[in-house]
């Protein structure tokens, strides 16, 4: 972390006096994406299915851990309907989700509404984030926070993030630290709340933060304090959940003409995504073959000093830690490709042997079904019909 010294004397004068003058306190990374980064630890650790992001925003942290392929559900949830309706381009897949699609499905969904109302669509996550939300809560809102949080929605995990004042004599101003902030608790007060709450509701909690001081500011704790509480009962069970459901006080939103903001991610579940992934690869692996032996007709014809075999199937071999022993031994224990006049034959066998073939389809038959329609078969339909003399293939 880089920090600058957060004090220093300039000749500032008022009447006969010298002022101090406090010099902002830099952190590296920036301290919001420290919280995030933290919740993206626990995301790694924990592998949640469902997670749910209460006070969300502009979606930063969404937006940080949906790559995670344990995910199948985030949701987030803000009152600010202007922040939320401009997270369209940023949670949208890209190109690059359908080219290497996830393994299992994920949607992620946006809500309008507030932290302390009850909405049964929350019910039965994972985990529950609460990054610099409850400070914002008036004392009604807060005294509901728990209630809704920790009693209706009872998730498996929560996290809460709040501004730990004992850090705020360090800054440049000692006022809260942002205009809209309800208050701001010192370590003992957020302790003795959480510590009071995790009871109540049978939750544990542990506490830890972001931010460290600067060296020699003393024990003024983390600048940002973090509790994160586990149910210590089982969660709520399917059955339970079933009979709270009919809550829905959340609005759905995308842009003002249209209440719906859902958006689902290609995963390899969907039959029409995972036949694109498994067209391109066999393909690619088509390909690849195909320019190793025109490679290896004209190092036979012109000779090479590059240390290049050919096989016996007339395929060159480039040596290199391409797969495991084990890969290696099951491709070559496969069906070889073969040429027969200017075709290239390469088996669905042969193809099926490689890893990322391997892992998009079950078997032979499975492939057979899911490439016949775009890529040129036999007329047995074993192996992959390709031409060595069409460079547009």
């Amino acid at each position: 972390m880089e920090q600058s010294n957060n004090k220093e004397r300039n000749n500032v004068i008022d009447g006969n006096f010298d002022l101090p003058i406090k010099k902002a306190i830099n952190f590296f990374p920036p301290l919001y994406r420290q919280r995030y980064s933290f919740v993206n630890d626990l995301v790694n650790q924990h592998k949640p299915k469902k997670v749910a992001d209460l006070g969300c925003g502009n979606a930063s942290l969404i937006q940080m851990i949906k790559s995670h392929s344990c995910l199948e559900l985030i949701v987030g949830v803000d009152i600010n309907k202007d922040k939320i309706e401009l997270q369209r381009c940023r949670l949208s897949p890209f190109s690059g989700d359908y080219l290497s699609p996830r393994d299992l499905n994920l949607s992620i969904i946006l809500y309008h509404g507030s932290a302390v109302e009850r909405d049964s669509r929350l019910l039965g996550f994972d985990l529950v984030t609460c990054i610099e939300l409850i400070e914002h809560l008036d004392s009604e809102d807060l005294a509901r926070f728990p209630e809704v949080v920790f009693g209706y929605l009872s998730p498996a995990m929560i996290v809460i993030s709040t501004p730990n004042s004992d850090f705020n004599p360090l800054f440049p101003t000692v006022t809260f630290r942002d205009s809209d902030h309800k208050f701001e608790w010192n370590r003992k007060q957020f302790q003795t709340w959480a510590l009071g709450v995790a009871n109540f509701y049978s939750y544990s909690v542990e506490f830890t933060g972001v931010g460290e001081p600067p060296e020699g500011a003393g024990n003024v704790g983390y600048c940002t304090q973090i509790g994160v509480f586990q149910k210590i009962r089982a969660p709520a069970t399917e059955s339970c959940i079933v009979e709270q459901c009919g809550q829905h006080v959340y609005k759905i939103w995308l842009l003002p003409s249209i209440q719906v903001y859902s958006v689902s991610y290609p995963s390899l579940q969907q039959k029409e995504v995972r036949k694109l992934a498994l067209t391109n690869e066999v393909s690619r692996q088509v390909q690849s073959m195909r320019q190793r032996y025109v490679s290896s007709l004209s190092i036979l014809q012109n000779g090479d000093d590059n240390g290049h075999k050919i096989n016996d199937t007339g395929l060159i071999t480039f040596s290199g830690p391409v797969f495991t022993e084990l890969e290696k031994l099951k491709i070559e224990k496969s069906p070889k490709p073969f040429c027969f006049r200017n075709k290239l034959y390469v088996p669905l066998e042969r193809l099926l042997a490689y890893p990322k073939v391997n892992r998009l389809c079950d078997n032979v038959d499975v492939m057979r079904a899911l490439i016949a329609d775009t890529v040129r078969l036999s007329k047995d339909g074993s192996a992959v019909k390709i031409d060595l003399r069409d460079e547009s293939q």
